[in-house]
């Protein structure tokens, strides 16, 4: 009987003690409601100051010096939920920004070298594979954009500011957004990507709009800010293509979208 006991026992331990590969993943640490965050986060900036020059990054350095990275997002992954909804929606929305841009930055240097993000993932894309940590689960880049950022807070300068590692978003800033100057960093973003002449430009001598592809895949989300794209856009444009904007009767094409990889 004393056999058969340990026999039972031991049969038993790999049910209790082992989980599967997904569980693993998502089986860190998360710190308790005081968990304090740098609100500046100046790691991230420390991280982009170094590997993005002219709105591209150096993977091949960052591949080789991932730490840094890496740290940020254990600390990002440390703060628990009840902490994040009790700060601002300024501190939240930088949060969740940045979260996303250093997740697709580690995601990219994970696969390094490819040609494009679109390569990772097969016929899911790179997307919905869930490799970012946040608030004890593991969750998708689609996750974070389309289930926090849009809906949440209703604010379409986000397209200007989560970057998916291409050359055709816009581009990556050289710094981590901050609470205490969001406002300014993504308007700042507004206006270098409306102004980029490879991705929207005004014809004004043909009345044509080119307008990034971004502005058609969410399109209900400028429309919903300002009535109409055209209307949003003239926030971020020259004074010279806001008038003619403004007078009205352009028609609108898209410019094409490049899915290279932004790097140097």
């Amino acid at each position: 009987m004393k056999n058969l006991t340990i026999i039972v026992s031991l049969s038993l331990l790999p049910v209790l003690t082992g989980c599967s590969r997904a569980e693993k993943a998502a089986s860190y640490n998360v710190a308790d409601s005081q968990q304090q965050i740098d609100h500046t986060h100046a790691p991230f900036t420390t991280v982009l100051t170094k590997h993005v020059k002219n709105e591209l990054v150096d993977y091949a350095s960052l591949k080789g010096n991932a730490a840094p990275l890496n740290a940020y997002l254990d600390t990002l992954a440390a703060v628990p939920e009840s902490a994040f909804n009790k700060w601002d929606r300024a501190q939240q929305m930088a949060f969740l920004i940045n979260l996303y841009n250093a997740a697709t930055l580690k995601l990219v240097i994970d696969h390094y070298p490819l040609k494009s993000i679109k390569q990772i993932g097969g016929l899911a894309g790179p997307w919905k594979q869930e490799v970012v940590r946040l608030f004890g689960k593991m969750r998708s880049l689609d996750h974070i954009e389309h289930d926090l950022l849009r809906p949440k807070y209703k604010d379409p300068r986000v397209h200007f500011a989560v970057n998916c590692a291409s050359i055709g978003c816009p581009s990556l800033r050289a710094e981590a957004f901050q609470a205490s100057k969001l406002d300014a960093q993504l308007d700042e973003q507004g206006r270098i990507f409306l102004r980029d002449t490879s991705k929207n430009r005004l014809d004004a001598k043909n009345k044509t709009l080119y307008l990034s592809e971004i502005f058609d895949w969410f399109k209900d989300d400028f429309t919903a800010k300002s009535g109409t794209v055209e209307k949003f856009i003239s926030n971020y444009v020259s004074d010279a293509d806001r008038k003619v904007i403004q007078q009205g009767g352009l028609s609108v094409k898209n410019t094409k979208y490049d899915w290279n990889l932004n790097k140097q």
